[in-house]
């Protein structure tokens, strides 16, 4: 089915809950492992519905936030959504106090468990008030940039589009329009600092409510890191400051040899060579069509999928007014189907959505058939390794997108790579400070970026720039904002998948093997054990960066840019 006959229905909530409540009753009842999986069963079904309605209404309202239909059904989800989450927290305990639990991992993989273990740390119907108002302070951010009318040449850009003249050849260009996209994030600092000041304050005070003595330790509940603690994660980023921000400093200084400066300014950070960036060559129809000619070569599973994806419209991928910012992969579960959200713009950026995000949407697909919701996504660290992995899967393909500047792209994406891991973990390092000090105003949140990112970054020129200079650049990472301590992943994954793009490198015959088995299992092993059950190494052990880093910087060395 297309997703435009996709048909929304509100839900009713007092019908639903009703429902709910009932399947809870008989779920407690239960006295033996077949009862308990019919009635399970019955439940998984009607949270699917929910599911499906939520992320349909929340998908047509980030393509457009000026319906007023569905931003009337967001503000309905806001509201309601937390007062959902409270059945299935209750479904959390009752699981997780079964007297025979141990004996249901045959039908309910064990990591849904450990996932309700968390869910029960992390939520009580007491903060469901608070919980209402942190979704709508998520909102307010969502809403404020995507308000943004960035006028600039004659012509209005929102804060997608303006970043193809961020990658201009003129240097005065790209400052100009780096200078208006800023100038948007100076004149609504206040703003800005106004709703995440709301945020940090109401994240506490769910945290205190709940027992914590710290947002961040709740934070690690959230994000059902089952594996894995802060002490690994601190230990991780010494790693990355010993290991890899001395190779990233080395490829920025070669970019400004490139771009004839001495350093790379603010409105350089994008623009790796002096004749312009790489690309995509061709329109949007014709860039889609490439997608499914490359799907299709790479394996059958991928042709398959690319086909379901192509035909039933299940992406939205072109920036307009109006549209949310980002991007983004999701299902509709009662169809059994992921959903694509992007804005495209025009640079590289477009095929690395088409890659990274069909990385996401390939792994739901291949998970879809797991018989439990909450394990059919893998734990947000282990989700991001099915994506950027499929972004270096697809280089003998990049060809087709980028026709003359191929060599120009891989260069730029395998640097890339290696250069967001220093700023992947300076987010992560904001966040710890920030949560252990909820008492910090905003100037000395700002402070504290600027601190970070000298350590972290400090290859980078923001003279001229006083908005970055003050400490702001982070106004622009949503996740800070949205999905608090969901970054430090991104980086972990990175690793991993520069572990794939190696054996990609050294022609192991296993490595597709192996990177379909990590999509197939979805969520039914946390990150640590699935990262070892694909044959690569965990990022947090000692030595990992250090072997990763060598071969791909002997690579990065051997091209002459």
């Amino acid at each position: 089915m297309k997703f435009s006959e996709m048909k929304y229905e509100r839900p009713d909530f007092k019908e639903t809950s009703g429902q709910y409540e009932d399947l809870l009753k008989e779920l407690q009842q239960a006295d033996n492992v077949e009862c308990f999986v019919r009635v399970f069963s019955k439940i998984n079904k009607l949270r699917s519905r929910i599911s499906t309605m939520s992320n349909l209404c929340e998908i047509r309202h980030s393509i457009d936030t000026r319906d007023p239909f569905y931003d009337q059904e967001n503000d309905y989800w806001d509201e309601n959504r937390p007062l959902y989450e409270a059945y299935d927290n209750r479904l959390s305990r009752i699981c997780v106090e079964c007297p025979f639990r141990e004996k249901l991992y045959d039908f309910i993989p064990k990591t849904f468990f450990q996932l309700a273990e968390c869910a029960l740390k992390s939520f009580s119907e007491k903060v469901i008030p608070l919980l209402q108002q942190e979704n709508k302070l998520a909102s307010e951010y969502g809403k404020l940039k995507a308000s943004a009318q960035i006028e600039f040449d004659g012509e209005t850009y929102n804060l997608s589009t303006i970043s193809v003249k961020a990658e201009d050849l003129d240097p005065n260009v790209r400052k100009g329009a780096m200078d208006a996209k800023l100038d948007f994030y100076a004149k609504n600092e206040t703003e800005f600092d106004r709703i995440y000041d709301e945020l940090v304050k109401v994240r506490t005070e769910i945290a205190h409510q709940l027992g914590y003595s710290s947002f961040t330790e709740l934070a690690y509940q959230r994000m059902t890191r089952l594996d894995y603690d802060r002490d690994m994660v601190a230990n991780y980023r010494r790693q990355i400051l010993e290991d890899i921000v001395p190779e990233v400093t080395k490829l920025y200084a070669r970019q400004a040899k490139r771009l004839g400066t001495p350093t790379v300014k603010y409105y350089d950070k994008g623009m790796d060579f002096p004749d312009g960036n790489p690309t995509p060559k061709g329109t949007y129809e014709e860039l889609i069509a490439a997608a499914g000619r490359m799907y299709h070569e790479m394996s059958s599973e991928t042709g398959e999928f690319i086909d379901v994806m192509i035909n039933n419209e299940l992406w939205d991928l072109k920036s307009k007014d109006g549209k949310e910012m980002g991007g983004y992969c999701t299902n509709i579960a009662d169809y059994e189907v992921p959903f694509i959200f992007a804005n495209f713009n025009g640079t590289s950026g477009d095929v690395n959505v088409l890659t990274h995000e069909a990385g996401h949407a390939f792994q739901y697909y291949m998970s879809r058939s797991i018989p439990v919701l909450d394990v059919q996504w893998p734990t947000m660290e282990s989700a991001e390794i099915a994506s950027m992995s499929m972004e270096f899967n697809a280089w003998p393909w990049v060809h087709h997108f980028f026709k003359e500047d191929t060599s120009k792209y891989q260069f730029l994406h395998l640097s890339g790579a290696l250069k967001f891991l220093p700023y992947g973990v300076l987010v992560d390092h904001f966040q710890h400070e920030i949560y252990d000090h909820p008492e910090w105003t905003p100037q000395e949140r700002k402070q504290c970026w600027r601190k970070l990112e000298l350590m972290y970054q400090p290859y980078l020129d923001y003279e001229g720039a006083p908005i970055l200079e003050k400490g702001c650049w982070w106004f622009q990472q949503g996740h800070i904002f949205e999905s608090p301590f969901y970054y430090i992943d991104y980086t972990l994954a990175q690793v991993c998948a520069l572990q794939f793009w190696v054996r990609n490198h050294q022609k192991d015959p296993e490595a597709w093997k192996d990177y379909v088995l990590l999509c197939k299992t979805g969520g039914t092993k946390p990150f640590t054990e699935l990262v070892r059950s694909s044959n690569l190494k965990v990022p947090f052990e000692d030595g990992c960066l250090k072997e990763v880093v060598k071969e791909i910087g002997t690579w990065l060395d051997g091209i002459d840019y």
